[in-house]
């Protein structure tokens, strides 16, 4: 995750626009003269000051930066659309390493692009497999362990992102030009690769797939690495096993069925406002006043905080997770919209820095927990699928995110509303969601059919 971090928010410091001004004295009249008048300000190099090919990424070419950065979104939805159901196919170790190996390869064409095209378009390839390696690298560590610690292993992975940020706001600072920057941040890539290959696959996933004996040497292997006993181990035959004549559960099950249709439907919308507005208010870190590598390192530690907090609370039969999540997309939202109220030169307690870094924490406290809830709300066949199928919708949200802050210039409190209403709703919509603490996890379609499954209709479930 903290590789993947440095790529989701390479674009914050890459793209980065320093100061400048251009000489009065003659009129430029190609983007190669424009080089001989302008002149920045800072230290530090960017996409924006590129002089190879004369990209200079200002005044009318100034969107392409946001551009780069939806076309990254868009990558990311086509990886968490594909990726997902090939590694309920093929499994997952396979489908995540492949990810991780293309991932590394293009974040090189990337750091290496001799022209704005050729980056933009590495940009989107990298999104594809940064998105779809992902996606099913968290399933994979959600599935190396029991139900009861899915809500401490998923924590523990979304926090490394949310560490991801700042340790890339660091290596920002220290080598400030955008081509190095690039190169560093991803080559930490290589060497995960390398160790992922120690990886065992998914025991859940062989389970789910009749490879009983294949799961018990996973489980058997994973028992002698705690320090335990060889265990005497015989898995049942799953419910759900597929027989030879039958194809695999597919992308078209979320919709027959008809508690995954409608849980499905509200789940995407609340992963699009989650990273609508997670994704915003990180890239907005950049438009922020202040020192730019110290902003874009408080917004990753201001999330530090959420997650024990999330950790708590959706373990306690009070809260749970759907409560937890809505309370945190509701303060989000109230914290962005709050902003409009406070003048721009108002001390630190009272800024609207202060007030979107709570909104970043609030609403990162609630993907954290999307990703938990969405797991433990779908049968193991389905879980890659019907993750993939609300992280596609939650990329239309990043793909969104980064022409928000432009919107400052209609008036500096637009953003941060359009946020907030954007929080409020999706708070409210998960109300209508089941409660899935101490609730069973189910395997296979077939389980569903169980009342202890019919997770839309849990009020009259034992």
């Amino acid at each position: 995750k903290v590789y993947v971090a440095c790529q989701s928010m390479l674009i914050v410091l890459v793209g980065a626009v320093p100061e400048y001004h251009i000489d009065q004295e003659g009129i430029p009249t190609s983007r190669a003269e424009l080089g001989k008048h302008i002149h920045f300000a800072d230290n530090f190099t960017s996409i924006v000051t590129e002089a190879s090919t004369s990209w200079y990424l200002i005044e009318q070419e100034a969107y392409k930066v946001s551009l780069a950065s939806s076309l990254f979104f868009a990558g990311l939805l086509i990886g968490n659309i594909t990726f997902g159901p090939l590694s309920d196919k093929l499994g997952r170790k396979p489908v995540y390493i492949s990810g991780l190996f293309f991932d590394v390869v293009f974040g090189y064409v990337t750091a290496l692009a001799p022209n704005y095209d050729t980056f933009a378009v590495s940009r989107f390839f990298v999104g594809i497999v940064n998105g779809g390696m992902a996606l099913v690298s968290f399933v994979l560590t959600q599935e190396y362990v029991g139900k009861s610690f899915w809500s401490f292993t998923g924590s523990l992975t979304n926090l490394t992102f949310a560490v991801g940020i700042a340790v890339y706001a660091l290596l920002g600072y220290c080598v400030r030009e955008w081509r190095y920057l690039a190169l560093v941040s991803n080559t930490p890539g290589v060497i995960f690769l390398l160790l992922s290959f120690m990886l065992p696959e998914s025991p859940r996933w062989l389970y789910s797939q009749g490879k009983t004996a294949e799961a018990e040497d996973v489980l058997q292997y994973i028992a002698l690495g705690n320090g335990k006993e060889r265990l005497n181990l015989k898995l049942k035959p799953s419910a759900g096993t597929l027989r030879k004549d039958d194809s695999a559960p597919g992308i078209l099950n979320l919709v027959k069925h008809p508690v995954l249709r409608w849980q499905t439907i509200i789940l995407m919308y609340i992963w699009y406002v989650c990273s609508f507005v997670y994704y915003g208010l990180t890239l907005n870190a950049g438009e922020l006043r202040g020192n730019l590598y110290l902003n874009v390192a408080l917004s990753g530690l201001v999330e530090v905080p959420a997650f024990p907090l999330c950790m708590f609370l959706i373990e306690k039969s009070w809260s749970g997770r759907r409560k937890t999540m809505a309370c945190f997309l509701i303060f989000a939202g109230f914290a962005c919209i709050f902003t409009m109220f406070l003048p721009t030169n108002a001390g630190l307690l009272l800024s609207p820095t202060l007030l979107a870094l709570c909104g970043k924490m609030m609403v990162s406290a609630a993907f954290n927990i999307v990703y938990i809830y969405t797991s433990e709300l779908y049968p193991t066949v389905l879980r890659n699928a019907g993750l993939g199928v609300c992280s596609m919708s939650c990329r239309f949200g990043g793909i969104l995110a980064p022409f928000v802050p432009s919107m400052k210039s209609l008036s500096p409190s637009v953003p941060f509303v359009v946020f907030g209403i954007s929080g409020l709703s999706a708070g409210f919509l998960t109300l209508l969601l089941p409660e899935t603490l101490n609730k069973p996890i189910a395997e296979s379609i077939e389980d569903l059919q169980s009342p202890k499954y019919q997770v839309l209709k849990n009020e009259e479930a034992e």
